[in-house]
């Protein structure tokens, strides 16, 4: 009986250790691993890799171009950054030269009334007695005509009215006229030089000293030559002074003429020979060089001035050079005159500010000093100010209506 207890004992033990051989053996035998989830969140397409032409194309809808919407810059396109347009200044247009100062004839008479109707006055008493006489010398004086001019105009005034007897107003007006339109001087070529005959481009040099206007006077000059159809090249040979060049740019621009300049500080001379050889590259008719302002007194910097000058002839002769001379400097302005006419050989005068406090026989007294005549004269400060000169239309203006 023990016997068979201990047998059925022995069987279950067996039994149970071969069970759990198998069921452990079960265990390392682990099933692989689940294929992963696609995430919820679709990502962005990854970069091409090497053969991924090969895959197989995926199914997707596509759009045909016309259904496709390009952006237009509204708030969903994308704002394309178009690139800074360059503003071109619009070409002014000036007015024509021609009458000029007939246009600006009453700006000027205004203030001339001391010399024109304050001889007229004098000239129109019932005795004209030795007093009167000096009182119209003075009236002359101190309208800067000068000292000989003076003399020779009292001389005939007086011997025309001895012979004239009884005056009226209107004789007297056309009698005044008369004799100063002889001392302006009618006959003489006023003309500013900027054709010559066998070659392009005319050449114009503008000096004078400073403060006289010299810059602005070769920005008007440009307009009057473009006003008579001219092409015109400017030269911004005054190096010393910082704004000089900007200046004279700003006048071309506006007209449409081409201005050359040099660093600062530099040689001015340079300047005025790169300016002409540019213009006759470009085939303009003139060249204008703006020259810096100097004192008449600095010997260093006149004769630097006729360097220049020297310089600029190696192309071609001057054909003019002009000296801005300020009308309100008076019989000072004669004294200025005087030397620059021994550096350069000035040809004309351009006499600025006219139409200010300035007396109208600095004309003549200029005229007269340098043996040149005045060509240009500017009465204002407008860009179309400036004026060629006429004798008839000033005398007009000093003695008005």
């Amino acid at each position: 009986m023990e016997t068979v207890i201990l047998a059925v004992v022995i069987a279950v033990v067996v039994l149970g250790v071969l069970g759990g051989l198998v069921v452990g053996s079960r265990r390392k035998k682990s099933l692989p691993p689940p294929p992963p989830t696609a995430p919820d969140i679709t990502a962005p397409p990854a970069e091409p890799h090497v053969g991924d032409e090969a895959e197989t194309p995926r199914d997707e809808p596509r759009r045909t171009i016309e259904e496709v919407d390009l952006p237009d810059g509204g708030p969903t396109g994308t704002a394309v950054e178009e690139p800074p347009v360059l503003e071109v200044p619009e070409l002014e247009i000036p007015e024509p030269t021609e009458g000029r100062l007939v246009r600006l004839r009453a700006r000027l008479s205004r203030s001339q009334n001391a010399l024109g109707k304050g001889l007229l006055t004098l000239l129109s008493r019932e005795h004209l007695d030795e007093d009167t006489w000096e009182e119209i010398e003075d009236t002359l004086l101190t309208a800067d005509v000068g000292v000989q001019p003076t003399q020779e105009l009292v001389e005939r005034l007086r011997e025309r009215v001895r012979v004239l007897g009884t005056r009226t107003p209107e004789e007297l007006r056309s009698l005044l006229r008369e004799e100063l339109l002889k001392l302006v001087g009618t006959e003489v070529d006023r003309t500013v030089k900027t054709e010559p005959a066998e070659r392009k481009p005319g050449i114009v040099m503008v000096v004078g000293v400073n403060g006289t206007g010299k810059t602005t006077t070769t920005g008007k000059l440009a307009r009057v030559l473009v006003a008579d159809g001219r092409t015109v090249v400017l030269g911004a040979a005054d190096t010393f002074r910082a704004a000089a060049a900007d200046q004279l740019q700003t006048w071309g621009e506006r007209v449409g003429a081409h201005t050359v300049r040099g660093p600062e500080a530099g040689d001015p001379a340079s300047v005025a020979f790169d300016a002409v050889k540019e213009g006759k590259e470009m085939g303009v008719d003139v060249v204008l060089i703006d020259t810096a302002g100097r004192l008449h007194t600095k010997t260093g910097l006149m004769d630097e001035l006729g360097k220049v000058k020297r310089v600029v002839e190696k192309h071609a002769p001057l054909d003019e050079v002009l000296l801005v001379l300020d009308a309100t400097t008076g019989q000072n302005g004669l004294v200025q005159a005087r030397v620059f006419a021994e550096v350069v050989n000035i040809t004309g005068i351009v006499l600025t500010k006219l139409d200010g406090t300035a007396k109208g026989g600095i004309v003549i007294a200029v005229q007269r000093e340098l043996g040149v005549p005045v060509k240009l004269i500017g009465l204002g400060e407008g860009a179309d100010d400036l004026a060629p000169f006429e004798p008839e239309a000033f005398v007009d203006a000093l003695i008005g209506d």
